[in-house]
């Protein structure tokens, strides 16, 4: 009997879980939440976004104006070494996926895929994905303006730079004409590569600087959550 019982209970648990379980899923063909942007606009002060922080606290802030300011945004940035503090890599910074855009299309599933740790272009980043929180085209290559220039001080693998030439503004503090940061093309053309994160350094740190290129001062946000 004792037996039984148990059968008995067992169905039943299992009868109702399979009716709940279904609710607790997405519906079938519901968009996946934005969890990647390029900014729309920066900070206006050309390489200088506040420093890490201050960058991160922009991308929240777009997020938010774009109904997506539930989850935590950081910005695709590196930063060197500097007052004793080691160097900051933006691939450690962004959570572990997947990503997707405000359309819902996957970006990429993981830091790896991302980067081509593994296997290269394993990313789905390119003009038409890499939309802004509002889900807008960025100009690319041979639109006026061009603004394919996103920062991000990083390597291709999304690591800062070794030695001493100054690859990410002061780490973005600086708005100078002197120095410089890495940039890659989100529409991966121009500059002698395809790479979305890594193909030349800026002329400068200051706005008209980063515009002389081809820039205006964005960059990639993810959510990490």
């Amino acid at each position: 009997m004792k037996n039984k019982h148990l059968a008995a209970v067992a169905a039943v648990t299992g009868a109702i879980c399979s009716l709940v379980a279904p609710a607790q899923q997405p519906q079938q063909g519901e968009k996946p939440p934005m969890t990647f942007f390029v900014t729309s606009v920066g900070p206006g002060k050309g390489g200088d976004l506040g420093g890490l922080e201050g960058a991160d606290a922009h991308c929240q802030k777009l997020a938010a104006a774009a109904g997506a300011g539930d989850r935590t945004w950081r910005a695709y940035l590196s930063a060197s070494p500097s007052d004793g503090k080691p160097a900051v890599h933006a691939r450690d910074r962004i959570g572990k996926g997947p990503w997707h855009n405000a359309k819902g299309e996957l970006i990429a599933r993981n830091v790896e895929d991302l980067h081509g740790d593994v296997e290269r272009n394993r990313n789905n980043i390119h003009k038409f994905t890499a939309l802004d929180e509002k889900g807008n085209v960025i100009q690319g290559r041979g639109d006026t303006p061009n603004r394919h220039d996103i920062l991000t001080g990083s390597t291709s693998h999304g690591r800062a730079f070794e030695g001493a030439e100054d690859m990410t503004c002061r780490n973005w503090t600086s708005s100078d004409s002197t120095g410089g940061a890495m940039v890659g093309h989100h529409d991966r053309m121009g500059g002698g590569n395809t790479s979305w994160n890594s193909v030349h350094r800026s002329r400068g740190c200051g706005q008209e600087d980063l515009r002389s290129t081809g820039g205006d001062g964005l960059f990639y946000c993810f959510a990490v959550d």
